[in-house]
């Protein structure tokens, strides 16, 4: 199967998840980063501001979505 983007979406979707989950625990975004994303995706800090700001869950829709309805594209 070749990379159509779900493998980095769903990363991304991952990252946020853990974002969203530390922070309503109160800790700070830098925190975060530096103590369980860093290491876990080897990602800089620019990028990991960068991937927070993505509507990755709504882009993953949308490319599901046309996965299905032209299924051929996607072998």
């Amino acid at each position: 199967m070749a990379y159509n983007g779900k493998i980095f979406l769903q990363k991304v979707i991952d990252i946020q998840n853990i974002t969203l989950e530390h922070k309503r625990r109160g800790a700070t975004q830098r925190w975060i980063y530096r103590e369980l994303i860093r290491e876990r995706f080897y990602i800089a800090e620019s990028t990991y501001n960068r991937y927070l700001a993505l509507p990755a869950k709504a882009m993953l829709r949308k490319l599901l979505e046309a996965e299905q309805k032209h299924p051929r594209l996607f072998d």
